[in-house]
């Protein structure tokens, strides 16, 4: 913030979608907070990641403990934050996280209807898409501008917990994308992006309102942020007349941080084509060279910038495993010991961890560039005495009294002192001079945002009687309104906790529901098989044409029909989805399955009857209760959920239906990105051989694992725990493999070459 951020996201040490990065323990929280409203910043703490039913309390600590040190916000992604917050902490203010896939003005509507001040949308967005949301918005609008780009839609990745578990949706990406794939037998970085530069599109974005613009900069150096915000803050400060100076001058800025390749996105194009580029490699950082030589621990490869003691490099493997950086402890010149060596040098260095030779190394930070250590960080926080917190008064004279009111954290204290007889005043400006005697507000955490004496007499108030005041006055408002709000946060976190959902006997009496998920309205046939009730079909421009004749050989069996919506839906498609709606609304069916937040806005008023895909995040019977209160009866449990998890939300007292995926493709990325040289049906293969194959589907690119997700063997398992809703998503498959896979739902067996996600080993 002291480079010209007005506010910094930050994490805790839970809940933060970089898990992996060194996040904060409430007290530096607290003190970060009261460092950065010294100084006329804000602070918003990032509580954006999806949480699990034994976390909820703990979630519910957080939320209490952020209201009482009064954080200007906080960003999340799982509505269980939200309506935690919402109903117990009303003083935070709400964020959407750009993990909730809000893309059009229907998902920023529902936000607000919730309670949101604040959407991050989509980086999938164009400048003029943008301009047309923040026309049709109340709630303010944040992009961002600059960092990494993730390959997938924000949070519609999947690939780093199919792995082995750990979800980038729960804050511990492991970055697969990052790594060399191979494709025909060529290997390519073809899931990697280049990072995020719009310095050339912020007037744009202002002019179109938006409300905030946002630098990336977590898991970044100290310098890499620094760099970047100064240059941004260069151009938002410049007047108009001297902007393509000032943009020319921050791009020399921006080349001293060590990102990748920049790109403007799609913020520039509907449809860039330099987003990735396959024969980059993917980590960040300044490129330096490949490893050469390894003798021992020391590894040596050609530097194509300056090294220095103290500098940061990463190693990043030719396979598929992540890479691994350090601080460069020594630098070797032909086998002496030097503190920096030029570019174009043939440099060892002693690694702390082993690498193989080809792999490469990149320059992440340099020790030149930034001189305040971490510990004089913290010892700067350390040294912050408390909020400064702004507020009004309001003083009158009342018969021999001094009567205060004060609106303070939204509140209003009012005090009254004894004066006595007092003289006339020469002064006539009374109100200037309790202002400057009540700015002086000493050692309380308060500072005087406003005084107002509104026909206050000129009256001589002796100065020592006057100081004697303000000194009790601050202190006893101290003790009022802090109390009060930590005793307001305090009972909030009480009925919190008490009002979590408890949990109830399961039964695995009665007959089960099987949902078969299809591709096209031309397998409606499926429902000729006794064990299928029900096919869900998705809202295609495909199966609409196909609709009329679809409905007269479904009449009187509409309720076995459930719609589901794509959970892309960007501002140009809104009126055919209407229209599809209708249509089908009108030909008798009223089941929808909803796949966005933004999709609730599409049915108000049409008793529709609503479910909601594990795309609308359920791992919690907070997020689960959010569903319901927004009209779904139904709610499919999330597909990277755990055994035990998933139990937990099986046996809740809530009366929204729960579903198990038990058989379905894995998508582990969807992204609007076009992958290049990727044509034709050969999958991309990883260094340890698995297959994913890419198929384009309705302008998106879907990136599947072959191996598809099964549960069916677990359901019995399932049944006893309370499940009796199960749903089979076939669209992947051929016709003529359906039969195979109903079958062995009906026998409960295991489907071989299958893979059961996280659903034993656990969710990280």
């Amino acid at each position: 913030m002291e480079k010209g951020a007005d506010a910094v996201y930050a994490g805790l040490r839970e809940f933060s979608a970089r898990a992996k990065a060194k996040n904060f323990t409430l007290s530096q929280m607290e003190r970060m907070n009261a460092y950065a409203h010294h100084h006329g910043k804000k602070v918003y703490v990032t509580l954006n990641t999806l949480v699990k039913e034994n976390e909820l309390p703990q979630l519910i600590d957080s939320l209490a403990a952020l209201e009482s040190m009064r954080v200007d916000g906080v960003i999340l992604q799982d509505l269980a934050v939200a309506r935690l917050a919402r109903e117990y902490f009303p003083g935070i203010p709400l964020h959407a996280s750009t993990q909730m896939t809000i893309h059009n003005s229907l998902g920023v509507r529902q936000l607000e209807e919730l309670g949101f001040e604040r959407v991050v949308l989509a980086r999938e967005l164009h400048i003029d898409e943008i301009k047309t949301i923040v026309a049709a918005s109340r709630a303010e609008i944040e992009c961002f501008i600059h960092g990494a780009l993730c390959f997938s839609i924000s949070g519609q990745c999947f690939f780093s917990s199919f792995l082995g578990g750990h979800s980038g949706n729960r804050g511990r990406c492991a970055q697969p994308c990052r790594r060399q794939y191979k494709h025909k037998g060529k290997e390519g970085y073809y899931l990697s992006t280049n990072d995020f530069s719009s310095i050339e599109m912020v007037p744009e974005l202002v002019q179109a309102g938006v409300a905030s613009l946002k630098v990336e900069g977590r898991m970044k150096s100290a310098e890499y942020v620094a760099s970047v915000i100064g240059a941004y803050r260069m151009v938002l400060d410049a007047d108009p007349s001297s902007y393509p100076q000032a943009v020319a001058e921050a791009k020399s800025l921006l080349k001293l941080s060590f990102g990748r390749v920049p790109t403007k996105g799609f913020l520039a194009s509907t449809n860039p084509t330099d987003i990735s580029t396959p024969s980059i490699k993917g980590a960040t950082g300044r490129y330096l060279g490949d490893i050469r030589e390894i003798k021992g621990n020391r590894i040596s490869f050609d530097t194509r910038d300056r090294l220095h003691v103290g500098d940061r490099i990463r190693i990043q493997p030719k396979t598929d495993m992540a890479g691994r950086a350090f601080t460069l402890k020594d630098l070797y010149l032909g086998g002496k010991s030097v503190m920096n060596v030029k570019e174009s040098t043939m440099v060892s260095t002693t690694s702390p961890f082993p690498f193989k030779l080809g792999d490469s190394v990149f320059k992440v930070s340099s020790e030149t560039a930034f001189t305040m250590s971490e510990n004089a960080c913290l010892k700067r926080l350390d040294s912050v005495k408390g909020d400064s917190i702004p507020c009004k008064l309001t003083l009158s004279h009342h018969g021999q009294s001094l009567r205060i009111e004060a609106d303070v954290l939204g509140a209003r204290f009012d005090a009254e002192y004894e004066l006595g007889e007092l003289e006339p005043s020469r002064s006539s400006d009374m109100e200037g001079v309790l202002r400057a005697q009540f700015s002086r507000c000493g050692e309380t955490p308060f500072v005087l945002a406003r005084l107002d004496a509104p026909g206050f007499p000129s009256v001589m108030i002796p100065p020592p009687r006057l100081k004697e005041i303000r000194r009790t006055f601050y202190a006893w408002l101290a003790e009022q309104a802090l109390g009060a709000l930590k005793k307001r946060s305090g009972q909030g976190r009480e009925a919190a906790l008490a009002s979590l959902v408890k949990s109830r006997p399961v039964s695995s009496k009665g007959k089960d529901e099987l949902t078969v998920k299809v591709e096209h309205l031309k397998e409606w046939h499926e429902l000729h098989n006794d064990l299928v009730d029900v096919i869900d079909v998705p809202v295609s421009r495909a199966n609409m044409h196909q609709l009329p004749q679809f409905a007269r050989k479904l009449k009187g069996s509409e309720q076995k029909v459930l719609w589901q919506l794509p959970f892309m839906i960007f501002e140009s498609e809104i009126p055919f989805f209407k229209e599809a709606i209708g249509a089908i609304l009108r030909s008798g069916f009223k089941r929808f399955e909803l796949t966005n937040l933004s999709q609730f806005q599409l049915f108000k008023g049409t008793g529709a009857e609503l479910s909601t895909d594990y795309r609308l995040f359920s791992l919690n019977t907070q997020a689960l209760l959010s569903w319901q209160e927004l009209g779904a009866v139904r709610s499919t449990l999330y597909i990277e959920d755990d055994r035990d998890n998933i139990s937990k939300l099986l046996a809740a007292d809530l009366k929204i239906r729960r579903s198990a995926i038990v058989y379905a493709p894995v998508p582990v990325i969807t992204s609007k990105i076009a992958i290049k040289e990727i044509k034709g049906e050969a999958p991309l293969s990883s260094d340890r051989g698995d297959l994913y194959p890419v198929k384009v589907k309705d302008h998106l690119t879907v990136v599947s694992a072959q191996t598809p997700f099964s549960l069916i063997q677990y359901r019995n398992e399932l049944r006893q725990l309370g499940c009796s809703s199960f749903i089979l998503d076939l669209t992947q498959l051929p016709p003529e493999e359906h039969v195979r896979v109903i079958e062995a739902f009906r026998k409960g067996a295991s489907l071989p070459g299958t893979s059961e996600f996280n659903y034993t080993a656990g969710l990280v």
